[in-house]
């Protein structure tokens, strides 16, 4: 890679990866202390207390976690936590309880994923506009209109993807942590004994000497870890090394100098704490800060939403989530995608929480408890990845990862402590989640077994039904199919109800890797049988994106005829019937049926020619 090139995506990666860790400091610092009956008291010690345990959190976590270790485990380049349940699964094929545990962390995982991508722009732009009230008192009321105002142009410009909006990211947050630093080293320069927080000696004395208390601080502590698996999430779109570069020589340095800045304020001025990030500041500054936080609580929340629409993508494609419509939104990178249902959806949970919590220091109690959740269940797959795929010993790699194991506990046991007062919310949100994935898995596998129950095999359909006198028709016929051993339903009831078929028939069946990107050598394979019968499979990862005719024209098999005119598309629209409570409760089995209804059909994600497709109806008891 070139030093511009290498340049180019480090500043990229700026804007799309570090815009939710790197606004945790207009909200993280201050929750410490104003965080209702748990607040801890604003003392010299106390401040000192927690600007190390800041410190040390962002190093052990982020730094030593994240960066140099987690960042190892990528999926041919891809990372984020769905893509570490599918190594994982990858090399757990033969160990049926192996498989369970990983699916059911991973689901875990990607639900409080989701939880978090609800919270985030939620705290991150009303933590930002509540500066209005530094301009005047009198702007308080517009707080909640003004933040909703912008989420909602923010969920509404997705349909145009960060093609355009993406060029501006990268300077604006590189002028972001320029200034946060900036306004940290000033305030350093007021009161420089804040310093010695540095020493970890200040971070265990204070989480020694409080008790019950520092365990709710920690609670509040774990917000400036917000975003941190949004390194690992966004792996694949610019490599690991531009993503540990801006860290430690930019993010990193800014974000310790900002948070000692602030301990610096409030050892100096204890009254600034109802609005500490932007005091920071001389009054003059306010508006412009004010705007540039807007800025960048937009593109941090930017990049939660693009996460949410990738890891949909992710779970649509290992079979937890019905298919929906995808819209690509560039010609040049795969990862720009749209989902409007999953806009909408987002878009409205969003604006609920705002309006059920109406104040970050409110959010600030629902916050964490999703964040930690992914971070506790990363270890665990991490063990299971060092174990499966890079060979470690097991005591090597259990003993390597449990100060991560115990760290995250606690932060995640402290947060738990915020179930009542918020924290009910993501747990809601990712119990939710849960279910819906679950459920789509479950009966999508019933519906499966189902199918396969009813169809015969194709070779004894090719040898009994297809006869020497059964009239054979010009063109090719393409069956779509989960199984290219079994007859497509739609062939055996096409045949029966109009007597004739085509005189080149092809089997096609797709299937999913546990892989992100599947290798050219390995897309296709062919298999010739009798009477112009051929079975075809093509292989795809989850993070590709399928077009069928297009496959099909690359990849033709050389010895049937290319240009045989016309051809068909044949698939199964299936009609779901619920009878009894065997295999799923009754109510999952009616949000199965909802869920299916409202799925896309394979004609429309398989991009399959509409003017050349047919569906045949099935009806499937579940």
């Amino acid at each position: 890679m070139s030093k511009q090139s290498s340049s180019a995506l480090a500043l990229a990666a700026l804007g799309i990866v570090y815009g939710d860790i790197g606004t945790s400091p207009l909200y993280a610092f201050e929750q410490v202390f104003s965080n209702g009956d748990h607040s801890v008291p604003i003392s010299q010690a106390n401040i000192l207390g927690v600007l190390s345990v800041f410190m040390w959190s962002l190093v052990m976590i982020v730094t030593i976690k994240y960066v140099f270790f987690i960042m190892r485990a990528d999926n041919q380049g891809e990372g984020g936590i769905i893509s570490l349940m599918a190594l994982s699964l990858e090399k757990a094929k033969n160990n049926a309880t192996s498989q369970k545990w990983i699916l059911g962390l991973g689901l875990t995982g990607a639900a409080f994923f989701y939880g978090d991508g609800v919270i985030t722009p939620a705290i991150s732009v009303l933590s930002a506009v509540e500066g209005l009230e530094l301009i005047s008192p009198k702007l308080k009321d517009l707080v909640l209109p003004v933040s909703i105002a912008i989420l909602c142009f923010l969920f509404w410009s997705q349909r145009k993807g960060t093609a355009t909006i993406g060029l501006f990211f990268g300077p604006v947050m590189l002028l972001w942590f320029v200034v946060i630093g900036l306004l940290g080293i000033w305030n350093i320069a007021q009161q420089p004994g804040v310093l010695l927080a540095i020493n970890p000696l200040y971070a265990l004395e204070f989480l020694s000497s409080h008790g019950f208390l520092s365990f709710f601080a920690l609670g509040a502590v774990v917000l400036c870890l917000t975003g941190a698996e949004a390194l690992y999430a966004d792996m694949g779109h610019f490599g690991r090394r531009p993503i540990r570069i801006m860290w430690i020589r930019l993010v990193f340095p800014a974000l310790l100098l900002n948070y000692f800045g602030q301990g610096a304020l409030l050892l100096h001025q204890p009254s600034a704490l109802d609005n500490l990030f932007y005091l920071m500041a001389p009054a003059f500054l306010h508006t412009p800060m004010i705007i540039l936080a807007t800025l960048a609580t937009v593109i941090a929340s930017q990049a939660v939403i693009s996460g949410v629409f990738s890891m949909t993508r992710q779970a649509i494609r290992l079979g937890f989530l019905p298919r929906l419509q995808i819209l690509q939104t560039s010609a040049d990178e795969i990862g720009q995608i749209y989902l409007p249902l999953i806009n909408y959806l987002l878009a409205a949970a969003v604006i609920g929480v705002i309006l059920i919590f109406q104040t970050s220091n409110a959010l600030g109690s629902a916050y964490g408890i999703a964040v930690t959740g992914t971070m506790l269940i990363t270890d665990f797959l991490a063990i299971s990845v060092a174990i499966k795929v890079w060979n470690w010993q097991p005591w090597r790699a259990i003993l390597g990862a449990v100060a991560f194991v115990i760290i995250d506990s606690v932060f995640f046991s402290a947060n738990a402590l915020k179930f009542i007062d918020g924290g009910w919310m993501p747990v809601l949100l990712s119990l939710m989640v849960l279910i819906v994935l679950t459920t789509w898995n479950r009966g999508r596998l019933i519906v499966e077994d189902f199918i396969r129950a009813q169809a015969t095999p194709l070779s004894e359909f090719i040898t009994t039904e297809v006869t020497e006198e059964t009239p054979r028709i010009d063109g090719t016929a393409i069956y779509l199919s989960s199984d290219l051993n079994k007859t497509p339903i739609a062939l055996r009831k096409t045949l029966h109800h109009f007597n004739v078929i085509h005189k080149q028939v092809i089997i096609l069946a797709i299937s999913y890797e546990l892989v992100s990107h599947v290798a050219d050598e390995s897309r296709v394979t062919t298999t010739h049988c009798d009477k112009g019968f051929m079975k075809v499979q093509f292989r795809f990862g989850f993070m590709e994106q399928v077009n069928i005719a297009d496959m099909l024209k690359a990849h033709w098999p050389e010895t049937l005829a290319k240009n045989l005119s016309p051809t068909s598309y044949f698939g199964n629209r299936l009609v779901i019937i619920q009878e009894g409570n065997r295999g799923m409760l009754a109510w999952r089995k009616r949000l199965f049926r909802f869920m299916y209804r409202n799925a896309q059909h394979p004609t429309d994600y398989l991009n399959v020619p509409v003017a050349d497709s047919m569906s045949v109806s099935t009806r499937v008891i579940i």
